[in-house]
This record gives structure tokens, sequence and C-alpha cells, in this order.
């Protein structure tokens, strides 16, 4: 056993390494191109489809042969999609197009005060359906497959149960918050006795991002300078910087949630749980998601602190399939779905259960 001095000798010693290390990375001589914030979603796409802020990306395949049925993402609300398409290696959008499918995703843009009126409806009865209706146009196909991630997959699933005969042949979610009963933090903060939502919106017309990024870190405020501790024990990984100073960036640059939607998210869905209880009304209409009956995925993480297990675990007995399969794997929020986890934990199974679904 190592005694007291030389023990601090040793601690001194990595300590000084580790500074050295980023003294280093810092150095405008040592700067690498690949740092750059905008080497980030290089997967070669298109825009086929637009309307306001949404934009539908089309990507370009990366195998002469692909699976007969498309592949449609549905972002969060309040993300942007680099996340999926991080950095060449660690790019979920990457991994998809070289396993031969046909990959589209909706992205919903920078909301502006003119569009504090949309919400749900417009989501779930319009733009989602004419996206998935220019989808058929270009590939000739009838039949889809939606796969949406967090507030993007309650998107999703609302679709699929208002639309039980759309184009919808297969459905995948991941970390979706269904059960807010699961979700305190959540509901603390969005409690209407300490939180005036309808004052706020007169002011901003939509929920800002800096607030819902402040609420995510009231969900674990250590969070980021555990992480960057992290980084700095790795700091001569390469790839490990790389991936999470890129995932850092889009955590911190979360995109405004339109009034109504963030009105009927934070009374409807935190506050009431009406989705879960199968009493919510879109455009006069109950939601009910024992109609979807399409073969059914939903992926979690045993270590998400913004969508809890207890959130979440109800999602796979909310619908009415009887194809329906859960994953669940280590990571957290974030890394479910993206950096360098994820390729070894969930992809190859998501890759798995979409392939013999696609033919």
């Amino acid at each position: 056993m190592a005694r007291p001095i030389e023990a601090i000798a040793n601690i001194e010693s990595k300590v000084r390494e580790t500074v050295e290390r980023a003294i280093l990375r810092n150095s405008v001589e040592l700067h690498l191109p690949d740092y750059e914030p905008d080497n980030v979603a290089t997967s070669p796409k298109e825009v086929v489809h637009a309307r306001g802020t949404m934009r539908l990306f089309r990507y370009l395949p990366m195998t002469d042969d692909v699976y007969r049925v498309p592949l449609v993402i549905t972002m969060p609300l309040f993300g942007r999609p680099d996340i999926l398409d991080l950095i060449k290696g660690q790019s979920l959008v990457e991994y998809l197009l070289l396993c031969g499918y046909d990959v589209f995703l909706i992205d919903w843009g920078r909301p502006r005060r003119e569009h504090a009126s949309i919400g749900f409806a417009d989501y779930v009865d319009d733009l989602i359906p004419d996206c998935m209706r220019v989808m058929c146009e270009i590939t000739g196909e009838k039949e889809v497959t939606s796969f949406g991630y967090c507030s993007g997959g309650l998107l999703a699933m609302m679709h699929a149960a208002r639309h039980p005969k759309g184009p919808v042949r297969n459905l995948a979610v991941a970390a979706v918050p269904i059960n807010s009963d699961g979700m305190p933090i959540s509901r603390a903060w969005t409690d209407p006795r300490y939180f005036d939502l309808e004052r706020l919106l007169q002011i901003t017309g939509n929920l800002p991002s800096s607030l819902l990024d402040a609420s995510f870190q009231v969900a674990k405020p250590l969070a980021k300078t555990s992480n960057r501790i992290a980084m700095l024990k790795k700091a001569d990984d390469h790839t490990f910087v790389k991936a999470y100073l890129q995932m850092e960036r889009w955590a911190g640059d979360q995109i405004a949630l339109t009034g109504n939607t963030a009105r009927q998210l934070i009374n409807d869905i935190f506050q009431n749980n009406l989705l879960f209880k199968g009493e919510m009304m879109i455009a006069g209409r109950r939601v009910d998601l024992r109609k979807i009956k399409v073969p059914f995925l939903h992926c979690t993480a045993q270590h998400d602190y913004l969508v809890p297990k207890a959130a979440s675990q109800d999602v796979i007995n909310a619908v009415g399939s009887k194809d329906r399969t859960a994953i669940e794997v280590k990571g957290g929020h974030v890394s479910l779905l993206a950096g360098p986890g994820a390729l070894y934990r969930l992809w190859p199974k998501l890759d798995a259960w979409l392939s013999v679904r696609s033919v």
C-alpha cells in the first residue's frame, strides 16, 4: 500500500498530466479541424419538402441495395437533428444508411413568434401526414417505418393512434415520457401554483429554449460538471473528446417550443397526465394509443434522468400492438442514441428489429 506522501505525489502527477493534456488540446498549434462546430451532420442529404420552419430531409443512400420500406425519423420538438448525425463513425443516420435503410428525417426548425399558435394537431394531423405523403410519392411505396425520439416519439405515437389506417407499417420510439407520474421534477417546475405559463407566453409567444435548458439542468444539477471531469480523464482520447464537445454544443443549443405546444405539453401531459390516462383530446378527438396495432418498439436507457424509467416503462403496454418489443440498454437520455456507446449497445439491436420488418 502506498504511503500518504507517495499517494499525494501520485495524485499531483495525474493532475499535472491531465492539465498538460488539456492545455495542449486547446493550443492553437494542435487545434484539430474536425473539432469545428460546422463539422457535424455531414451525412449527404437533400431537402425534399418544406413548410414554414419544417424541413423533410432525405439522406443519400450509402449501399447499392436498400430496404423496401423507407424510414422517417421524427425529431424532438426542442432538439436539433445534429445529435443523430453527430460525427462520422458516431452517427445513427450514417449507421442506418450503411445498413441499407432509406432514411428521411423531419427537422422542425426554430419557431418564431408568429408560429405560437402551432400545436399538437398541426404536427400529428397535418405536418407528419404531409411528410409521409411526400415520402410515398418519392419512393413509390405505400408504407413507412416511423421512428420518434423523446417528444418526437410522443408525436409519432399520437400520429399513429389518430391515423391507424395511414401508411405507418412499423413504429419505433425511444425515451418517450408518457407517464408524468414518473417525472416529479418536470411536474414540480410546471406546477401552476409556481409557474405562470400564460403570463410567460403573453410576453414571449413561445416557451424560450433557455428555460427548457434550465429545466433539464434542474433534473441533475451537477451533470455538466461531472461530464466535464469525465472528459478531462480521457483528454488523450481524441475520439471521445470530439464526441463530447459536439454533444455539449448540441445540448446547449435547444429550440423553443411553440406557445400552443408548450401549453398542451405542460397542462395535458405533465400536469394532468391525460395521454397516459387515455383522456387527451386533440382537435376534439380523443387520442387512444390502443389503436396502435402495428409492430412496436420502445428503447430506453437505464440511467436516463430526463425521462426516468418510471415515466417511460409503461409505453410498451399502452399500445394495442401484438408485436411489441422493449429494449433497455446502458446509457443516458442522449447516449441512448448518440455517441460511441450507442454504436455497440443499441444500434445493432435497432437494426435487427427494423431489418425483418422493412422488406
